[in-house]
C-alpha cells in the first residue's frame, strides 16, 4: 500500500562475515536496567556447572549432565564456533554496586544459534534464569550438636531478568549480527517461558507431538524493529575488558 510504512524505518545493518559474526561478542557487555550481559568465559563454567546438576533445569531446558570438563569444552565451542553466539546474564546492580565477581552475580544465560547455514539471517534464541542457592548452616532442634547445611532458594525468576535478557539479545542479534527473523523452541510444560515470548510478539509456528515443543517465530520487519530498539533504547554497549579493568582500578 503506497504510504504504509511512511511512518516506520528500517534499520541497515553492516553485517560482519559469517566466520566472524558469532566471535564478535568476545568482549561486548551489554547494560540493561536489571541484567548485564558478558561474554561466556572459563571462570564462569564451574557455577554454570552446579545450575546444570538441577533436574528441572535439565527438564526445562533439554540438557543432559556433562562433567564439569565436558562443561569446559562446551564453553570453547561456544567461543569459537561461528554458528553460535552466547552471554552470560548477571544481576547487573549487584556487579556494579558490590564489584563482585562475575560468578557470584551470575543468573542465567541466553544464547542465539545460527541454524539454517543458507539462511544466517535466522537465528534460534534461548533464555535461562537459574535459581541461586545459598548455603546455610541450620542448628538442627533434634540433633543439637550439629549444624545441617540448607539450601534456600533465591529465585531470579519472575523478575524480569528473562525478559530484559531477552530484549538484549535481540537487539544484538539485528544490530550487530544481521539476525532479521527469530525462533524460539520451547518445551509445552515451560508455561513461563511460552508466556515470556507470547509477551515479546513471538508468533507459534508449529507444534512438536514428537519432542513436546512448541516453535515460535518472530519476524523483524520494519515496525518489529522499531519496536525493539524503542525497548531497549537505554541499552549501553561498553567494552567488558576495559569495563573490567576500571571496576579493578576503583
Amino acid at each position: 500500500m503506497p504510504g504504509a510504512t511512511s511512518n516506520l524505518w528500517i534499520l541497515f545493518v553492516k553485517k560482519p562475515p559469517i566466520e566472524e559474526a558469532m566471535k564478535i561478542n568476545q568482549d561486548t557487555l551489554l547494560q540493561g536496567h536489571l541484567a548485564t550481559l558478558v561474554p561466556y568465559s572459563p571462570e564462569h563454567v564451574p557455577r554454570y556447572h552446579e545450575w546444570m546438576k538441577s533436574e528441572e533445569l535439565q527438564r526445562l531446558t533439554a540438557s543432559e549432565p556433562l562433567t564439569l570438563e565436558q562443561e569446559f569444552e562446551m564453553q570453547r565451542s561456544w567461543r569459537d564456533d561461528n554458528d553460535k553466539c552466547t552471554f552470560i546474564v548477571l544481576d547487573g546492580k549487584k556487579w556494579s554496586d558490590t564489584a563482585c565477581a562475575d560468578e557470584d552475580c551470575m543468573v542465567g544465560d541466553v544464547n542465539l544459534f545460527l541454524t539454517n547455514p543458507e539462511d544466517p539471517t535466522l537465528g534460534e534464541i534461548e533464555v535461562m534464569i537459574a535459581a541461586v542457592f545459598i548455603l546455610l548452616n541450620v542448628r538442627s532442634s533434634f540433633l543439637s550438636r550439629f549444624y545441617l547445611p540448607t539450601l534456600l532458594e533465591s529465585s531470579y525468576r519472575g523478575k524480569g531478568f528473562g525478559k530484559e535478557a531477552t530484549l538484549l539479545m535481540l537487539r544484538y542479534g539485528v544490530t550487530s549480527l544481521g539476525i532479521s527473523k527469530f525462533e524460539a523452541k520451547i518445551g509445552q510444560e515451560n508455561v513461563a517461558s511460552i508466556a515470556l515470548f507470547q509477551k515479546l510478539r513471538f508468533q507459534e509456528v508449529s507444534v512438536s507431538s514428537v519432542f513436546q515443543e512448541v516453535t515460535f517465530r518472530l519476524i523483524m520487519t520494519a515496525q518489529e524493529q522499531q519496536w525493539l530498539l524503542g525497548q531497549t533504547d537505554y541499552v549501553l554497549e561498553k567494552s567488558y575488558s576495559e569495563t573490567q579493568r576500571l571496576t579493578s582500578v576503583n
